[in-house]
């Protein structure tokens, strides 16, 4: 066997890495990872809707749908996900455009038989014939249910404004137009791009698992040697993205969201050339930085633009679109001019005097760093990312090739700045105020291509810089060596180290991750927060405030690894700060100095006040499933409002009265706080004295808020409608647990984990009714709860209820069908996604946080539930199901919308409508928690 080089690691990663090449040519990443209690596999195939025959848009995507339904070995279409479902497991694929990715989580018994499972799409799919006009449908269901997203509908644009002769202007997702004709010839073609395209050679395997790599080396080989190998090689058309023709244009967007956006964009080659210097990373770092005198607190200070990222735009075999895109106001769009000005003026800045060996090394060494103390990641997303990676970067930099960056070479950095030039731009601008002249295909979306004045281009290439322009100064937060302390731990789980009247402060130093960094959360509770719909929008305000008048001195923390997140819940608001220890307490002392200023301005203000508008206004917009999972906790829980009901009270609202929020806010406070990794027990006392006498100056100590949930029991069959204009019909239909018991987790969590293959399988896969249904356990203020959604183009929400009620009614007989063997397996399968393994400090905090937002102050509420779990029968099911999910009037909530296509079809109606939200959240009884 020849000897690959070794795949190059993190020092902090205990995994072990092998390379092979099978004899068929696959080539795989085996992954042996001692610490998992789940196994993962991916397989990315070189073959996406680039390669879609110009007669059949749509046919690799469609090709990934049908992969799924049955091979010559497992020929039942469900098999494979159930197969997933019931040994704890996810599964799913996407179709790009010059890759297919599929990829699956198991528990990691069940490696070999998924594996068994898996290798045969690639050997022996059955593409049944009875399925190919079922799946064509399921594809016409997604198209459908991206008509009206928004980011389609642009890339839709993208793609008729390009080279036509280039593949990317193709339709990639295909629907029942794309893919018609008899069931017998589609699946003939079908056969045959499969074997023309899907071959050993231009695939990639990478299995992860708590196996030695010997073992997984005799797995793999026994499962995939067979894959043929048909020796294909990929040839794409040699032709420009974009052609001069198609250069110094301006694409004008109509959205259905409101907003206003402009993308500067340039055409470069293909970027996994650079990926061992990464210059457009670098050249990204300067043009989207955002401490003062950076482009982005320029134009904000001009009252031009709200937000800026550099670097975005597709990419592939032989292009890059890099992309500037700036979230304007509407002084910026009517100043679109002056905007892209500013833009060339930074980029001849970079040019004079930011391509420096010091900036390129700061950059360098942080991602040396973040590579150095690189945290674990599920061992899904692993091996899709690495499945991914094995297609554009050396053997030896599988993993490394994400962060590595050499050195600086000044040429080649030069002549891609070179290329960010008037002659080689596009702009494109997204507004409701666009004029425009034609539709795109597919999507209907109003467009219009002009070419750029030659007084614009004759303003953009006479360029001189303003002195307000400036490049960053050197990082003042960057740690040069972090190291994790050695000190252990005198503790489980977290404990309460600093306590009194007010406030609450717990903390665990880590002593398993090994990394220098910590976690903090502080959350703030106030009776002032949101008990009304106005208090509600005004945190809201004041938080996204805050987070706006934090940018500018926050920033070169944030590049430094220093991140932080504020964000409003039912109660109050919480802070939430991650990264290296080293300047962790620098970083937060800083925010809560400034959070006490509140030097707000009426000019930040206004723009704030009117994001936040558009922003709610703009949820009418989103899919009708999305809106309903909103409205569901809108119903439920006492302190969450409508957007639109919010969005009514921020109209009227004042910069005065947000000063006089703030302080009313922080009249009485409870502060809880959990501080988790490389901090040592008396350096988080110390925080927690500061903390308190912070406290002490600003407000009164207070108990912590009550988080009310509307209980539905004795309510019977509620039913909320909401009126949204979209195509599709939706339906979430919610049971909620009368108590927030262990047995009860247990018990909603086992009924949803056994429900969802099957339920998926019967209402997307057999009766086609939509491409977004599932079902899942849904826990509110600590009650568990279970929903069924779908969202569907073909069927009315009567109609909807209906197919729900009928597989819940029949579902008691297919519990009864289920072997004692399957049902412990299905059991196990959900015991071990409960209890899996925290793959690093994120992921560990995060489940810290949680238990103290449940109030489970032993932080074992997991191991109670399974202890819960192993005790339920399907007796205990089956009698649950009886009692109070079987009957159309037991005690739920059903949310629906009715489709523009579906007011045809029988309405759902009943004496027990919510038609006044308020009144109904105002008189039903509630859980307190």
């Amino acid at each position: 066997m020849p000897d690959y080089p070794a795949v190059y690691k993190s020092q902090n990663d205990h995994r072990q890495y092998q390379y092979r090449v099978l004899s068929n040519q696959l080539r795989v990443l085996l992954v042996e990872d001692m610490q998992s209690n789940q196994a993962a596999a991916s397989m990315a195939v070189s073959v996406g809707h680039f390669d879609d025959p110009a007669e059949r848009p749509g046919m690799a995507h469609f090709l990934e749908h049908m992969l799924f339904l049955g091979t010559d070995k497992y020929p039942d279409s469900g098999e494979y996900h159930a197969y997933i479902n019931q040994h704890g497991g996810n599964n799913n694929a996407w179709t790009g455009t010059e890759q297919t990715n599929f990829f699956y989580s198991i528990n990691a018994d069940a490696l070999e038989g998924s594996l068994d499972r898996f290798s045969q799409f690639f050997i022996a799919p059955k593409f049944d014939l009875e399925l190919v006009d079922r799946e064509r449908h399921a594809i016409e269901s997604e198209f459908s249910l991206k008509l009206k997203d928004d980011i389609r509908r642009v890339y839709q644009v993208q793609k008729e404004s390009v080279n036509p002769k280039h593949p990317f202007s193709k339709f990639s997702v295909g629907n029942l137009a794309t893919l018609a004709g008899k069931q017998a010839a589609i699946r003939d073609e079908l056969l045959a791009f499969y074997r023309q395209h899907y071959s050993a050679n231009i695939m990639t395997l990478c299995v992860v698992a708590p196996r030695s790599i010997a073992e997984l080396e005799a797995i793999v080989t026994q499962y995939f040697s067979t894959i043929e190998n048909r020796n294909v090689s990929k040839h794409y058309p040699n032709e420009a993205l974009l052609n001069k023709e198609q250069q110094q244009k301006h694409i004008k967007i109509v959205p259905l969201k409101d907003q206003k956006r402009v993308s500067i964009c340039f055409a470069l080659p293909e970027i996994d050339q650079f990926y061992k210097r990464k210059p457009l990373t670098f050249i990204s770092h300067l043009l989207g930085n955002e401490s003062p005198g950076s482009l982005l607190s320029y134009l904000k200070l001009q009252g031009l633009a709200n937000n800026l990222s550099a670097g975005g735009g597709v990419n592939g075999y032989n292009f890059k679109d890099y992309s500037i895109s700036i979230q304007l106001t509407d002084k910026g769009y009517i100043e679109l001019d002056e905007v892209v000005t500013c833009v060339f003026e930074y980029i001849e800045l970079i040019k004079q005097q930011g391509v420096s060996a010091w900036r390129y090394q700061e950059r360098a060494s942080l991602l040396d760093t973040a590579f150095r103390y690189q945290e674990q990641i599920k061992t899904l997303d692993l091996a899709s990312h690495l499945s991914i990676n094995m297609h554009h970067y050396d053997i030896e930099d599988i993993i490394y090739g994400d962060y590595r960056m050499d050195e600086m070479h000044e040429d080649e950095t030069m002549q891609l700045l070179s290329m960010m030039s008037v002659s080689n731009m596009r702009l494109m601008t997204v507004a409701k105020e666009s004029q425009v002249d034609k539709q795109a295909a597919w999507y209907d979306t109003p467009y219009q291509v002009t070419s750029l004045q030659p007084h614009q281009l004759d303003k953009w290439s006479a360029i001189t810089t303003r002195h307000a322009l400036k490049l960053p100064e050197k990082n003042p937060f960057i740690v040069a060596n972090p190291q994790a302390r050695s000190d252990k731990s005198n503790t489980d789980v977290p404990k309460i180290v600093a306590e009194g009247e007010g406030y609450r402060i717990w903390h665990k130093k880590d002593d398993e991750f090994n990394v220098p960094k910590g976690h903090l959360y502080l959350s703030l509770d106030s009776d002032q927060a949101s008990s009304t719909p106005r208090q509600a929008a005004l945190t809201r305000l004041y938080v996204e405030m805050l987070i706006d008048y934090l940018t500018e001195p926050t920033y070169q923390a944030e590049v430094a690894g220093l991140n932080y997140n504020i964000y409003p819940h039912q109660g109050g608001i919480t802070l939430h700060l991650t990264g290296f220890t080293g300047n962790q307490e620098k970083l937060l002392t800083l925010i809560i100095n400034k959070a006490r200023e509140r030097n707000f301005t009426e000019q930040r203000f206004n723009m704030i006040k009117k994001q936040i508008l558009r922003s709610w206004n703009n949820v009418a917009q989103a899919k009708p499933i999305s809106q309903l999972f909103t409205s569901l906790t809108v119903t439920l829980q006492k302190r969450s409002f409508e957007p639109a009901r919010m969005a009514e009270e921020l109209a009227e609202l004042t910069l005065s009265d947000l000063h006089n929020h703030v302080s009313a806010f922080y009249k009485k406070v409870y502060l809880e706080g959990l501080v988790y990794g490389d901090w040592l027990e008396q350096e988080t006392q110390q925080l927690g004295k500061r903390l308190k006498h912070l406290l002490s100056l600003v407000t009164k100590p207070s108990a912590e808020s009550s988080r009310e949930l509307v209980n539905l029991d004795k309510r019977g069959s509620l039913l909320r409608e909401k009126s949204i204009a979209h195509q599709d019909s939706a339906i979430i239909v919610y049971y909620q647990s009368r108590a927030a018991t262990p047995e009860r987790m247990a018990l909603f969590s086992l009924l949803n984990h056994t429900m969802s293959s099957t339920f998926f399988h019967e209402l997307r896969t057999k009766q086609q009714l939509g491409y977004m249904v599932g079902t899942g356990y849904l826990p509110l203020n600590r009650h568990p709860g279970i929903i069924f959604y779908v969202q569907s183009p073909t069927t009315g929400p009567r109609q909807l209820l209906e197919a729900i009620d009928e597989f819940i009614a029949d579902f008691n007989y297919a519990v009864m069908q289920i072997t004692n063997e399957q049902w412990e397996s299905t059991k196990q399968g959900m015991i071990s996604q409960i209890m899996e393994n925290d793959t690093n400090l994120k992921t560990r905090s995060q489940r810290y946080w949680v238990s103290l937002g449940n109030r489970d102050y032993q932080f074992n509420q997991r191991e109670t539930v399974v202890a819960e779990v192993m005790k339920l029968t399907r007796a205990d099911l089956i009698k649950f199901m009886v009692a109070h999910m079987r009957s159309r009037d037991c005690d739920r909530l059903v949310l629906f919308s009715c489709g523009e296509q579906h007011h045809s079809q029988a309405s759902l109606r009943s004496d027990n409508m919510i038609v006044d939200l308020k009144a109904f959240k105002q008189q039903a009884n509630k859980f307190q928690f």
